[in-house]
């Protein structure tokens, strides 16, 4: 059974990144940053930004989009945005 694993991709420091989380490792999480915080990074630029982590969308995966705030008690904090996907190791065209 192929591995697969969560990409989520927020703001941190006024841009965007997208990451892979790495459950189980001391190892960094591949991480690519977009250097940017608008516009939101489109379905192509994320799906570049994984295959150079090594990574894809697991085959009818869709990014999900949630939001946090840092005091979920306060209505009038501001709210981040969180996306997330599933995804796999990268086949490559000839795999």
């Amino acid at each position: 059974m192929e591995q697969t694993f969560t990409a989520q991709m927020s703001v941190f420091k006024d841009g965007w990144r997208v990451y892979v989380v790495l459950l189980n490792t001391t190892d960094a999480w591949p991480e690519f940053g977009f250097d940017r915080a608008d516009p939101v990074p489109t379905f192509t630029e994320r799906t570049d930004a994984l295959s150079v982590l090594g990574f894809e969308p697991v085959p009818g995966a869709e990014w999900e989009w949630s939001e946090y705030s840092k005091d979920p008690d306060d209505p009038s904090t501001a709210v981040t945005l969180l996306a997330a996907v599933r995804v796999r190791s990268w086949t490559g065209a000839g795999a």
